[in-house]
């Protein structure tokens, strides 16, 4: 774990070299949006993510990818923290994402804070996305200065969650043409999918992979032999499914170029990952050699990536709310429509009843 000092520092110095830089590729974001509504936004973040990652060092993965299942749908509009209500049908609940999203809990808990200093001034969906830049930093990853300025969205779209969010089964022509639907290119899917350099996964989402790989009876054949033997002891063919592996089994909690190393020898996690090396002929191949030789090339990339991503289908201006909660849209007169939340939604709710 880097120390807060260096932290700082880095932060300090991406200041003072993007400063003079064009900020991001829409210019109704600004890093600088919060300068003087809310100074104070960047360190509170920071607070609450050290204390966090000192616990949970997985969760630092899990805010990243929560800002990616959310901008994949409907935009980046914070859609994918809202929960069940009467008028509401929660992104959470679609299949990518039910028991696997973690990081809500902590987004409410900065949403706190950030609203008890700066009341009614700072949207979630720049939470996620601030919270998922210095994820990267906590991590020994990149730093950029992440565009702000976005607005809360009134809507969730659960069967859009369902239809843009690429499933770890994915090949890589359903990898492109997921990403593609994005805005983003192969060089962009490449570079994401490095933030499967850290983290955990669930035995379920790969584990036909060890078994019953395509309804063959036997594993994947792009999986190293001495891989798979250590996953099959992880994840018994009858276990239950939940237990937690690697992402990257070398450095697992640290966003570095390690990930591109694996799947060159075939130890890819999720078959979405190694289809980017083993799928013969493909364009992406070249991109993964050059990522694993040169962490600054994959680092570059990613944190364009990461921007681009963090710009798709904004709201800004007049569109959408800042809201109070942010599991909640703001409520003008009624709150009938918060009975049909569940006792989990509920607690969180009450974890922000402050607000």
């Amino acid at each position: 774990m880097v120390s807060l000092r260096l932290i700082v520092s880095t932060l300090c110095c991406v200041v003072v070299v993007f400063g003079v830089l064009p900020f991001s590729s829409n210019a109704q974001l600004d890093p600088l949006f919060y300068s003087k509504t809310c100074p104070q936004l960047h360190s509170l973040v920071y607070q609450v993510l050290w204390n966090v990652s000192t616990k949970d060092p997985r969760m630092l993965a899990s805010l990243i990818r929560l800002h990616f299942h959310d901008c994949f749908v409907q935009g980046c509009d914070a859609s994918v923290l809202l929960n069940n209500t009467a008028t509401i049908v929660s992104e959470q609940q679609a299949f990518p994402n039910v028991n696997s999203l973690r990081g809500l809990d902590v987004v409410n808990e900065i949403k706190t804070k950030v609203e008890n200093v700066c009341p009614n001034t700072v949207s979630c969906a720049d939470i996620l996305a601030l919270a998922a830049g210095i994820s990267s930093i906590l991590t020994r990853g990149p730093a950029w200065m992440v565009p702000l300025g976005r607005r809360d969205s009134l809507t969730a779209n659960q069967s859009l969650a369902n239809q843009n969010l690429p499933g770890p089964s994915f090949n890589l022509t359903q990898l492109k043409s997921s990403f593609a639907a994005q805005g983003l290119n192969t060089n962009d899917l490449v570079a994401l999918s490095g933030a499967h350099t850290f983290g955990r996964a669930r035995c379920s989402l790969f584990i036909d992979r060890l078994y019953n790989f395509s309804n063959t009876g036997k594993p994947d054949p792009t999986l190293d032999t001495t891989y798979l033997k250590e996953l099959q002891k992880i994840c018994p063919k009858n276990g239950p499914g939940t237990t937690l592996a690697n992402f990257d089994p070398t450095t697992p909690d640290i966003l570095d170029n390690t990930y591109y190393s694996n799947l060159k020898v075939k130890k890819g996690l999720l078959q979405s990952d190694q289809e980017l090396f083993s799928t013969p002929g493909a364009d992406t191949t070249s991109i993964v050699n050059k990522f694993s030789s040169d962490q600054n090339a994959f680092f570059e990339s990613f944190k364009n990536a990461m921007i681009k991503m963090g710009n798709i289908d904004v709201l800004t201006g007049n569109k959408g709310e800042i809201r109070k909660q942010c599991n909640f849209i703001n409520k003008k007169s009624s709150e009938l429509d918060l009975v049909i939340v569940s006792s989990k939604e509920s607690s969180e709710a009450d974890m922000v009843s402050s607000i």
